[in-house]
């Protein structure tokens, strides 16, 4: 029986908890239906920030309604990942409908809101105090620069509070030698001004980048215009860590007892932001020999742009922490990016400087911040993997995929609405990108048609 709430049929959902434990009920439904439905195609979506399972069950059925009718005669099943992952409520994805509570907030607020805490609370749970005495700070600016230090002391007892489990093993992007990168620097002791600094100015000039009129003497913002910038930094690198333990941990290991029971599936990945991540630690968490997975597609990938990479460019003792898994498809591994994406065009750099320097920040590195280095997947797609083919969206929807190896695929006519700070971040709804799942899958035969105009 099909849900009324979803637009496809049939459709299942997998529940993984932060340690990447599945709801053994769920997968087990999923095991012993998928073949009894006749499935061919089972194509599994994992949400990124969005930490309720209503959220995440609304967008999977918007991106999914448009593709029975693209392919008719195909015998798809479908599949939604929900993990507790955590989202600001001020920023909805684009076109969703919001509360009347949401609504009625401005976009930036200067202090928590309810929705906020609680998110905040799911994420770190046990942790009421400082998160408490966190809000207030927020919402009293205090001029002093110790107060400011103290904020960053509390945000830092967040993102070293990982809870018990295997979690910590999952934060890095890159590796130096063999070992994983260390815990984010910019919430070591005595940078906080200067990180707060460098948020409030790039939030700064997201909320105006093009200014036309005269030039106006440069001031300073304050910081703690870029605090809350900060913590949400602390959020993102606790979803980060969890998002590689459920990708590894969770997924990947029930796609490989559905390779067991359902050799014939063909399994098609697809994340949005880190989600992207997500399904692509599950390729690491495969077991030996499983070849069920014949494409894997990225939605404005919140992971660095080397993560594939067997050897970074300016420095070949390091490597990407997922090096070389790419070659567990088979079939392409499709990367759509655009540069309409601020989150990750803008602060995503800006954090992953400062994730791996020490305080030293200078105004004129904010532009410099933006190059090769820190960029994400999400914003100019797959680097320094040799042989992965560039195209423009227009390009993928209407001429073949190369059947094995990485894909750019610039999906800026499509996605390029949403406001400052995050931009095109979440605008992945549209029947484009599902025909770039169709199509990266080699599922059935999706009618020709070019990209939406701008």
């Amino acid at each position: 029986m099909a849900d009324p709430a979803m637009s496809v049929s049939p459709y299942w959902e997998l529940t993984f908890d932060a340690d990447g434990d599945v709801d053994q009920g769920e997968r087990d439904r999923l095991l012993r239906e998928v073949r009894q439905r006749r499935v061919a195609d089972l194509i599994v979506f994992s949400h990124g920030w969005n930490n309720q399972r209503a959220g995440a069950t609304r967008l999977y059925s918007r991106f999914f309604a448009p593709i029975p009718r693209l392919v008719p005669r195909a015998r798809i099943g479908y599949v939604g990942v929900i993990w507790p992952s955590m989202e600001f409520p001020d920023q909805p994805i684009p076109d969703f409908a919001r509360t009347p509570a949401t609504a009625a907030r401005p976009m930036t607020p200067p202090a928590l809101d309810a929705d906020t805490r609680h998110a905040l609370l799911d994420a770190f749970p046990g942790n009421a105090p400082v998160i408490d005495q966190i809000a207030r700070m927020l919402d009293q600016h205090p001029p002093q620069e110790a107060e400011l230090e103290e904020f960053g002391r509390l945000v830092r007892t967040l993102v070293e509070m990982v809870p018990p489990g295997p979690q910590a093993l999952f934060g890095a992007d890159t590796l130096a030698e063999g070992v994983p990168q260390c815990e984010p620097r910019m919430f070591a002791v005595g940078c906080t001004a200067e990180v707060c600094g460098q948020f409030a100015q790039a939030l700064d000039r997201l909320a105006a980048p093009q200014s036309t009129g005269p030039a106006r003497e440069f001031v300073l913002p304050n910081p703690w215009k870029g605090a809350r910038e900060l913590l949400r930094q602390a959020a993102y690198y606790a979803m980060k860590r969890r998002a590689g333990t459920v990708g590894e941990r969770g997924l990947g290991p029930v796609i490989g007892r559905l390779a067991a029971v359902a050799p014939e599936v063909r399994v098609h990945l697809v994340g949005h932001s880190f989600g992207g991540r997500l399904v692509s630690f599950a390729l690491r968490g495969l077991p030996e020999g499983v070849r069920s997975v014949k494409s894997v597609t990225l939605l404005q990938g919140a992971f660095s742009h080397y993560a594939f990479a067997a050897r970074l460019p300016e420095d070949a003792r390091s490597g990407g922490v997922l090096q070389g898994q790419q070659n567990r498809v088979d079939g392409p591994l499709v990367c759509c990016y655009s540069h309409f994406d601020s989150a990750l065009g803008t602060l995503y750099p800006l954090a992953s400087r400062m994730a791996d320097d020490d305080c030293s920040f200078a105004a004129a590195d904010l532009v410099r911040v933006l190059g090769d280095k820190w960029g994400a997947l999400g914003h100019d797609g797959v680097r320094a993997v040799p042989g992965t083919l560039s195209l423009t969206l227009d390009e993928a929807l209407n001429s073949p995929l190369p059947a094995s190896g990485c894909v750019n695929v610039d999906a800026c006519a499509v996605v390029c609405h949403g406001a400052a700070p995050t931009g095109a971040h979440s605008d992945i709804v549209h029947p484009e990108l599902a025909r770039v799942v169709l199509a990266a899958g080699r599922i059935g035969r999706p009618a020709a048609a070019s990209a939406s105009p701008v």
